[in-house]
This record gives structure tokens, C-alpha cells and sequence, in this order.
């Protein structure tokens, strides 16, 4: 099956031809759909904290100021941004009589509105140096030129730049990248009482010196501003967690050059990258999830909430942990620990009623015993995402999961309605914490359920690929923690899917 170049290949990789064997496996066998039995809702898995509750918990973080870090994965290329304009590019004419002949909406939206992005005057400086002036072009319709000092190498390039690089707010004074606006919100809620502020972006190396580029000029006028110590780094991902594509027939695809396809496993893979960091807490946000300063204060209030409330669960299941382990564990503590486990963590324990006590303690802390997140839950309101679920697992276990419909059987009509009750979606603000009741770290690798990757259908050189991808990062690949999920305002959830998103109040000043 594999000649010598494949093992090569593979080996070069950090693979085994086994691995190999296991990932075109898994396309023959498929995998199985998520038993979803009901969405989670307030009161039935989200809690809903008050007024006083979200203080109480604001406070506890601020008190115990614990070692925290902020994971913000940042890798790809910002070409999804600008899908329609670059659709648009491809059939336009140059020049145009007006902007009312342009059919497409969100086209016309975009050149309509140009002026009020951040990147607007970078463009304006870009077309002068090639001798154009962005109104005249804007007047005599000659839009084409416009996007291609937009999008192409030949001007800022933006369809190839990553996000995080990307101007998307713009102030009084100046324009601010995503990345930057994740350093400021650092400031403000992951600073650890040495003042140090330590972020960690996933990134592709060949976005890597744009990241430094840009850190060079932002950090020093940072740390002044804010008073803090910004300790930033990079990572990759790992080349050991690619995945082999295959044909329809799941026969290995090669390239032209005879080579095999690998393709990145996904968000899934970062994984690997987050079980690296060693912090007491590590906040979890996408790239583009940020907003202007006047809407930030929302989004600071809810993270120390978020990370005060699992300070607390910490507390309380570290606390449970030391009673299963000492001399005088009893019936009466069983029962305690028990009823944390069904009304806090929401997970299914009735079961260790009917087993003999030393059987019953071990099973108690092996549930206690894992990494722990609060995910923040925001109300559905038509936004894409995955949504919390009460699952059953293969084991019968029934706990708390973040699922994508990808994950469910479209085709059941009980799923499907299922999936169309749920009332809230997942707008990845993730409050996680990766060690143990004795400060050691977990291998978070052993919490990821790997019956949960998904398959998709893609192309390359003009034939039909199967390509694989690794369980979601907040989805399988934490498919076995402690999971809390809490309601958050719809506010604290801004992503810039398309380049009009930043058109949106709360990315406008």
C-alpha cells in the first residue's frame, strides 16, 4: 500500500504508516452521529447568573489573582473574509456606469460603505502610490481596480493576510488590528499580579513574521498604556496531527508529483498546542471576536465571571477529591459528592448506586478528577455556531456537550427537532483549567472522545477528495471534561465572518 517515499513522507511527519492506517480506517468506518437527547437550557444545564452572583464572582478572581493566560487561535489566511469580493472580482467589468448596476448586495454594501473601514485610509495611500485616487476610481466605477490593491499582492494583499493582522476598528487617533485588540482585552482581565500578560496565539509559520512585525511596533506603547508586562508567543500546528485525504473510493489520493495528500486536522489539532501551556487558568476566544472600546467593559465584567465561577468549582470539586482520599470517606460523603456531581456538573452518576463502595469512590473520582471549562452560552438568535446539548455517550454516560449539527442526524426528524429547540449557541468563550488537585498538569489528550472527527468532500486539481478532520477543539477534544456552561450576553460575541461584518455597530467607533 505504502511505497518507500510514503513512509518517507509519513515518517518526515512525525507519523507511523499505523497512524496512517488508523486515519483511512476511520474514512471506511465513518463516524458515528452524536445521541443528542435535548438542548441545554437555563435552569437545565446554563445558569444564568444575577447581579449579585456575577459581582460575587468577579470579585473571587480578582482576590485570589490566579496565574492565567489567554489561548487565542489565529492560524489562516483571511481569504474567507472576502469570498464575495473576490467572486465578484472574478466576472466583473472595470468600469461601471454607476454602483447601482452591481447586482450582488453584499458588493454593493461594501463599496458603498468602504469609507467607514479601518483599513480604508491603508487602501486610499496604497491606490496613490500606484497613482489612482480611491474617488475618483469610486466615481467613475472603476471598482475592479479597487479590490485588486484590496485584495492582491500588488496592493495590501489582504485576501492572503491572516486576520489577526487585518485593520478592523478604527478611532479617533488611529486604526487597530485584531491582534491588538486582543493584547488590550488581555490587559484587562488576564493580568496576573506580576503585571505580566501572557497571550499565546496558534499561527501558521508563514504568518509568523507578520504577528512579530506588528508586535515589534504595538508593545512597548502597550505596556505603558496599561501598566503591564505583555509575555506573547506563537506556536504552530503540529505536523504530527495532519490527516492523509483519499478518494470517493477511500483509496490514499496523491498529488500530481505522485505524493500523498495531507491536510491539517482542523481546530481539533490545537489541541495539542493548548496541552502545552502551563497556566492555572487559560481563556479561550477566536481571533475576530473582538470589539470596540466603548462595548469592552461587557466582555471584561463576563470573563473574570466566567473564571471566577470556576475558582470556584475548582474549590468545591478539589475539596470533594481530598474526602474521597482520606481515611474517614463515608456513606453520607458519597452521597454529597453524588449529588454535586447530577446538580452542578450535570452529569450522570445514579448508576454508582448499585456498585460496592470501593468500586463507587473510585468511579466518583475519576469524574471529579478531570480538566474543567465554563463556556460561555450565548441566546440563539440566528447567529452560526455550535449549541450546548444534554448527550448520551457510547458508554451511557449522559454529561453536557458543545455540538456542531455537522454531529447530528439530520435525516431523524426527533434530532432534528431537537436541534431546532435549542435556545442557545456557542460563541467559543472558554474559561478552562488544565491541572489537577495537586497542581499537576493533565494530558489533555485522554479527555478527547476520537469517535467524534467528521468527514467532508473537497477538491484538488480538478478531482473529488475525502478529507478528515480531528475531533473540534471545543467540541470531541473536550468531549470528557467537567463542562459548566453559563449565559452570556449576546454583546460579548462579535465575529467577523465576512469583511461587512465589520460594518456592524459594535465594530464601528
Amino acid at each position: 500500500m505504502f511505497t518507500e517515499k510514503d513512509i518517507h513522507q509519513i515518517n518526515s511527519k512525525g507519523l507511523t504508516v499505523k497512524d496512517v492506517d488508523n486515519q483511512v480506517r476511520d474514512f471506511i468506518t465513518g463516524f458515528p452521529y452524536l445521541n443528542i437527547l435535548k438542548p441545554a437550557t437555563i435552569n437545565d444545564g446554563i445558569i444564568k447568573l444575577n447581579d449579585d452572583e456575577l459581582s460575587a464572582y468577579i470579585k473571587l478572581f480578582e482576590d485570589v489573582n490566579p496565574d492565567t493566560m489567554k489561548f487565542v487561535p489565529a492560524s489562516g489566511a483571511a481569504t474567507r473574509m472576502f469570498k464575495f469580493l473576490f467572486e465578484f472580482y472574478e466576472i466583473t467589468k472595470d468600469r461601471y456606469e454607476s454602483i447601482d448596476q452591481i447586482e450582488d448586495l453584499d458588493v454593493k454594501k461594501f463599496i458603498e460603505n468602504i469609507h467607514k473601514l479601518a483599513f480604508y485610509n491603508d487602501l486610499k495611500s496604497t491606490l496613490k502610490i500606484n497613482n489612482f485616487e480611491i474617488d475618483e476610481l469610486l466615481e467613475q466605477g472603476r471598482f475592479k481596480e479597487i479590490l485588486k490593491h484590496l485584495l492582491f499582492e500588488s496592493g495590501l494583499n489582504y485576501g492572503q493576510k491572516p486576520k489577526g493582522v487585518l485593520l478592523f476598528h478604527k478611532y479617533e487617533n488611529e486604526e487597530r488590528t485584531a491582534f491588538e485588540e486582543h493584547l488590550i482585552e488581555g490587559a484587562k482581565y488576564a493580568k496576573s499580579n506580576d503585571n505580566k500578560v501572557k497571550i499565546h496565539f496558534t499561527i501558521s509559520i508563514e504568518h509568523q513574521s507578520m504577528f512579530i512585525e506588528l508586535l515589534e511596533e504595538k508593545q512597548k506603547k502597550l505596556q505603558d498604556q496599561f501598566g503591564v508586562i505583555l509575555e506573547i508567543a506563537f506556536s504552530q500546528q503540529k505536523t504530527t496531527t495532519d490527516i492523509v485525504a483519499v478518494d470517493l473510493e477511500n483509496e490514499l489520493f496523491r498529488n500530481n508529483d505522485n505524493s500523498l495528500l495531507f491536510r491539517p486536522g482542523g481546530h481539533g489539532a490545537l489541541l495539542e498546542n493548548l496541552n502545552d501551556l502551563d497556566s492555572d487558568i487559560i481563556f479561550i476566544k477566536n481571533i475576530d471576536n473582538v470589539v470596540t472600546d466603548r462595548l469592552k467593559e461587557t466582555t471584561y465584567k463576563y470573563k473574570k465571571a466566567l473564571a471566577g465561577l470556576l475558582l470556584s468549582y475548582q474549590e468545591k470539586i478539589f475539596d470533594y477529591i481530598n474526602m474521597l482520599e482520606s481515611k474517614g470517606f463515608n456513606d453520607e460523603m458519597a452521597k454529597e459528592i453524588k449529588l454535586f456531581i447530577q446538580q452542578e456538573l450535570f452529569s450522570d452518576c445514579i448508576k454508582y448506586d448499585y456498585i460496592e463502595p470501593e468500586t463507587c469512590k473510585k468511579c466518583l473520582l475519576e469524574i471529579l478528577n478531570r480538566p474543567i471549562r465554563v463556556c460561555g452560552m450565548v441566546k440563539n438568535e440566528g447567529e452560526p455556531g455550535g449549541g450546548p446539548f444534554w448527550v448520551k455517550q457510547s458508554n451511557g454516560t449522559v454529561n453536557l456537550q458543545i455540538v456542531e449539527s455537522s454531529q447530528i442526524d439530520l435525516e431523524n426528524a426527533q434530532k432534528y427537532k431537537i436541534l431546532k429547540s435549542s435556545t442557545h449557541f456557542n460563541p467559543v468563550d472558554i474559561v478552562c483549567s488544565t491541572k489537577n488537585y495537586k497542581g499537576e498538569k493533565f494530558d489533555l489528550l485522554n479527555y478527547r472522545d476520537s469517535n467524534t472527527g467528521f468527514i467532508s468532500n473537497k477538491s484538488k486539481d480538478g478531482k473529488e477528495l475525502k478529507a478528515q478532520e480531528l475531533p473540534g477543539l471545543w467540541n470531541g477534544a473536550m468531549a470528557n471534561w467537567n463542562t459548566i456552561f453559563v449565559e452570556v450576553p449576546i454583546e460579548t460575541f462579535n465575529p467577523v465572518k465576512t469583511v461587512n461584518d465589520l460594518l456592524r455597530p459594535e465594530h464601528q467607533k
